[in-house]
């Protein structure tokens, strides 16, 4: 039997729960019969419902996994919670071997349901593709280690890193291929966040079930677009009323050197259980967010702008020596019509 090979697939199916599961974590789930034939699959669907491992146990007949193998990206849960404990059903199903993609980070799990397994005679195999199934599990293992918001940053620029030019024109820089990818990638997000900058330059929609908008002044047309769907939360200046006739969540922000504290603001996400952000916003705020970013999606179009004028991607600081550069890691790319994504991360973060 291919561990890896059943692991991908694993992957593949927890992926079907993004912006579903949080604050769950992402699951996959295969099983195999004692003859190694793949008789069930399935993956954490959504928060407070069955998890893979149950979904795809659940799918078959009292003793038909029984001497067989199950593969899972993640150590099946050993605690009661919204269901009972998988490792319990796992046992009960008179499952062989498990295979598991990572530890949970979760204290309450963690290590707790290899143990019961292995106290129950289950031979348990340990991470299997781990590097890939923590990349997976990437906001969840933030939550639980730094009881943080994860934070990822979305760009798109043309070749000399323009998101505008100086007369604020900017649709479209990328095709509709990389824009629908993009409402891929807001979705796998518990909220988008961006800023009263960007709404009154450019009016967007940005659907999402949670927007968080930053206006210190409540500066924003509260008719604009972005207002018009979704659970808006907006974040402004501690001194200022909050209109009443408005149901928006208004929360009153700290000033840190003559701007809205982001230190509060991302403590506030965690506090209401966002666990993950996306901000699509100008370069300004951008560039301001990289130290606190833990991952930047930046699309790029095959264009060059041509103009100093031009408004940039992370245009927030001047420095005099390259060394003084942010460096960061290039984990993935990939192309979409005539565009590419460029995935990286921090190397090192000051947050």
């Amino acid at each position: 039997m291919n561990y890896e090979k059943s692991m991908k697939r694993c992957i593949k199916l927890a992926k079907r729960g993004l912006g579903w599961v949080s604050p769950n974590p992402l699951v996959g789930c295969v099983i195999y019969d004692k003859n190694g034939n793949l008789i069930s699959e399935g993956f954490h669907e959504k928060y407070g419902e069955s998890h893979a491992e149950r979904n795809a146990l659940l799918k078959l007949k009292q003793n038909e996994a029984i001497g067989g193998t199950l593969i899972v990206n993640l150590e099946p849960c050993s605690h009661y919670g919204h269901t009972p404990p998988c490792a319990d059903l796992i046992i009960e199903r008179g499952i062989k071997t498990v295979v598991i993609g990572m530890r949970d980070v979760n204290p309450i799990v963690s290590g707790n349901g290899i143990k019961k397994l292995i106290d129950a005679g289950v031979e348990v195999v340990e991470n299997v593709l781990n590097l890939e199934c923590e990349k997976l599990n990437e906001v969840f293992i933030k939550n639980m280690i730094e009881h943080k918001t994860f934070v990822a940053i979305k760009t798109a620029t043309t070749l000399d890193g323009k998101i505008a030019a100086k007369n604020g024109s900017s649709k479209w820089i990328t095709g509709e291929s990389s824009r629908e990818e993009v409402k891929k990638i807001r979705n796998s997000y518990d909220a988008i966040m961006t800023t009263s900058s960007t709404i009154i330059a450019d009016n967007p929609t940005m659907e999402h079930k949670i927007k968080i908008i930053l206006d210190r002044n409540l500066r924003t047309d509260f008719s604009s677009n972005i207002y018009k769907s979704g659970r808006i939360i907006v974040f402004h200046d501690e001194t200022l009323a909050s209109p009443k006739e408005l149901t928006i969540d208004f929360v009153k922000t700290p000033i840190k050197d003559e701007k809205l504290d982001i230190k509060f603001i991302l403590n506030k996400l965690y506090e209401l259980k966002i666990m993950s952000v996306l901000i699509e916003a100008g370069g300004h705020f951008n560039g301001s967010m990289l130290e606190y970013a833990d991952k930047i999606y930046h699309f790029i179009a095959p264009k060059i702008l041509g103009d100093n004028e031009g408004i940039s991607c992370f245009d927030y600081r001047a420095i005099s020596d390259i060394n003084d550069s942010l460096k960061f890691k290039l984990d993935d790319i990939e192309k979409y019509g005539n565009d590419i994504l460029l995935t990286y991360y921090p190397i090192v973060k000051k947050i």
